[in-house]
């Protein structure tokens, strides 16, 4: 280092602050007019006006509200961030609490890169509000009037710098209930957290440092579709960027660079990344909040991301074939290949047969599904309906079908009665398909029964597609259906694999009738979806035409099997298609007369009352200026339930929702509803869980929370 970057050095680091103090010290008497100087020392006027205000008219003991201090700055004056950049001093807050109370940490909103040539400083212009939140204590007396200060601090520049400060006071009333909102400051609090940075959002940050650059991705949901023209960095560390250097914004596929010189001194770089980066055009999308809050690890090399449209095809091909052989192991589907599985232990050792044409005709079966739902989710969507992935479970008339499929393959694995020899045959098939059949329907059943699980790399695949042109949404659906398929295809396929199956034996129907009570197990949690679909009267009925339907079965497997006679067997197979049919038909005919509309389930005194969620209701409750938590969910979704659980199961939330006056709604996908569905979509989703909350005031921002929640993510939320 040669000697003018070591004395550039000691400057920053020592010389720096000392000179700085001194100035501010021997500035009034030497430098600054008359005018400057009376500033100074408190007489004449300022150049800051501040204020303290409170969102509540009162307190009550042991529960929080917020306090804002409102700074307004003189024309072309401004005040410094906690960062100042190249030089300044950072406004600073010393509150004066009574015995027992504890303020939070300052909220400071997003500031403004201000550009004092030689130097970038990090400030605000015109009128900034500064939130707190106020914590008394539990052993405040209820008639007392509480008298809270504040001393702020202050830099306030233009063309010179005039330090200042005041002491501010408020006095609040203790009451004993809830406190009322100030009306008059609902909107002011209201834009000033429009204005703090978002703490949790959708989209994925990452950074890393690439030749004396930060360089920061911002990787956007799925569902944003507004476009960004331009981001700023504001670190929380100081003296980790050249303040002065521009920031490179870039696209880059489908994702926003920034790359920033860092700070030539500086070589000790934190592991961490603090700081807050702005989007004029609102992450949420447009008049949404403007900066988001990143606090993320330096990775040595940034995710890779498509540089154009058909690599992002390619990736969604790739993510969708890789979804779809884990899909194999999700619960949803593991029962269900038991059909299969034991199909293909069958076949192994059957010279009459070719294991290769079943796992062909199973691949077909699953791409015929997965053809089928990929065609029917972007016809309703053309025509405007708004549905998402595992729609098709949302109908009771369609879970009961399955169920009943699920619940006739289960006993035949438990030996009731064969199916697929017995059926392929009838009426003179040719032993060349021998159970062919069987292995097309084990294709579809296992693809519709799989659709409410998505494995790992799925969601991005299905989330691509829905929002592509319909040739990429086949495409990118055959890819899952392949992947799916082929596992089984390699094996049927490869004779030495099917070698290493065992010989039949007595293991073999061990293994199927295990394999039964695994189907069963399916048909119980469709059932289960089914009861909170049409209620326990309706469900008692399913629970009926399922016994009916056992009954047939029975007499098939007891006298239509191939050793009975011919007129025996006729005659058991059409009193096995009476019971079969005529049960389930009558189950279908009079669900309505049956089904219960499902009660919202409110919640007891000592938990969270959910009230029905609609658009209406959500509009009125924001027009009297009260908080509102939307729960988007359905009971097909296992996310859902382990969220509720997990989150809204926890005595603080609750507490809190209480305390808050939150009015909690709760939007019950589990049966179609097209209010529900245009209502994600309005949130750019087409899935559950989805969870949106409104603070207080007629212009608050919805705030989407992420899809798995705990509760410190649904507290920091809410306060």
């Amino acid at each position: 280092m040669n000697f003018q970057q070591t004395f550039k050095s000691a400057f920053k680091r020592f010389l720096k602050p000392v000179l700085t103090l001194i100035l501010f010290s021997l500035l009034p008497g030497l430098l600054l007019p008359a005018s400057a100087k009376a500033q100074l020392f408190g007489s004449g006027p300022s150049h800051v006006k501040a204020q303290l205000i409170s969102e509540v008219t009162s307190i009550q003991p042991g529960h929080s509200f917020w306090l804002a201090v409102r700074l307004k700055m003189d024309a072309h004056w401004h005040v410094y961030w906690r960062n100042v950049g190249d030089t300044g001093l950072p406004t600073s807050f010393d509150w004066q609490l009574p015995e027992g109370f504890s303020a939070d940490s300052l909220q400071w909103p997003f500031p403004e890169r201000i550009v004092e040539d030689p130097l970038v400083v990090y400030g605000y212009h015109n009128t900034q509000y500064f939130l707190t939140k106020i914590n008394p204590s539990s052993s405040v007396k209820v008639g007392n009037k509480i008298k809270i200060g504040v001393k702020v601090s202050w830099l306030v520049c233009r063309e010179s710098c005039v330090p200042g400060d005041t002491t501010l006071f408020i006095e609040l009333p203790v009451e004993n209930h809830p406190p009322t909102t100030d009306l008059k400051w609902t909107e002011t609090f209201a834009k000033a957290r429009s204005k703090l940075p978002l703490i949790h959002s959708d989209w994925r940050f990452s950074a890393s440092i690439q030749d004396n650059n930060l360089v920061i991705q911002a990787m956007p949901p799925q569902w944003f579709k507004a476009e960004i023209t331009t981001l700023t960095f504001f670190p929380y560390q100081t003296d980790l960027i050249q303040y002065k250097a521009s920031q490179k914004f870039k696209k880059q596929g489908g994702s926003y660079r920034l790359t920033i010189p860092l700070d030539p001194e500086q070589k000790n770089y934190p592991d961490t990344l603090k700081g807050i980066i702005v989007n004029p055009q609102g992450w949420r999308g447009p008049n949404s909040e403007p900066a988001a809050e990143v606090i993320i690890p330096f990775q040595d090399k940034l995710a890779p991301v498509s540089g154009d449209k058909v690599a992002s095809i390619w990736i969604a091909i790739l993510f969708a074939f890789l979804g779809g052989i884990i899909l194999n192991l999700m619960p949803c589907v593991l029962p269900v290949l038991s059909i299969k599985i034991m199909s293909l232990i069958k076949q192994a050792h059957d010279e009459n047969t070719k294991p290769w044409k079943h796992g062909l005709v199973f691949t077909l079966g699953v791409l015929s599904a997965f053809w089928a739902l990929a065609i029917i989710l972007l016809l309703l969507k053309a025509g405007g309906a708004h549905l998402g992935w595992g729609f098709q479970l949302q109908s009771p008339a369609f879970v009961i079908i399955i169920s009943v499929l699920l619940f006739l393959f289960g006993l035949s694995l438990l030996g009731v009665f064969e199916i697929g020899t017995s059926l392929t045959t009838v009426g003179g098939a040719s032993s060349k398909y021998h159970g062919l059949t069987s292995s097309f329907i084990s294709g579809i059943i296992a693809t519709i029964v799989a659709t409410p699980c998505t494995a790992p790399f799925m969601g991005t695949a299905l989330g691509y597609a829905l929002v592509q042109p319909g040739w990429v949404a086949i495409t990118v659906f055959t890819f899952l259906g392949l992947g799916m398929a082929a596992p089984f295809f390699i094996v049927s396929s490869i004779p030495a694999l099917i070698r290493f199956i065992p010989k039949p034996g007595r293991w073999m129907q061990s293994l199927e009738q295990f394999m039964g009570f695994l189907l069963l197990a399916t048909v119980l949690w469709l059932l289960w979806v089914l009861g909170i679909q049409v209620g326990t009267n309706a469900l008692l009925l399913i629970l009926a035409g399922l016994l009916i339907t056992a009954i047939g079965a029975w007499i098939y497997g007891r006298w239509g099997n191939l050793v009975m006679p011919k007129r025996t067997r006729i005659i058991a197979w059409i009193l096995a298609l009476i019971f079969v049919i005529g049960a389930n038909g009558y189950v279908l005919a009079n669900l309505d007369k049956f089904a219960v509309t499902r009660q919202n389930t409110s919640g007891n005194s000592e938990g969270i009352a959910w009230q029905p969620f609609s658009e209406e209701k959500v509009a009125q409750l924001r027009a009297e200026h009260k908080a509102v938590f939307i729960d988007f969910t359905a009971a097909w979704c296992l996310s859902c339930q382990v969220n509720d659980q997990v989150a809204f199961s926890s005595e603080e939330v609750q507490r809190k929702f209480k305390e808050l006056q939150i009015v909690p709604l709760r939007a019950d996908w589990t049966s179609r509803d097209e209010a529900i569905g245009k209502a994600l979509a309005k949130y750019g989703r087409n899935s559950v869980p989805l969870y949106v909350f409104y603070a207080a005031g007629p212009n608050s921002k919805a705030k989407i929370l992420p899809q798995i929640i705990t509760p410190g993510i649904v507290l920091e939320a809410i306060e």
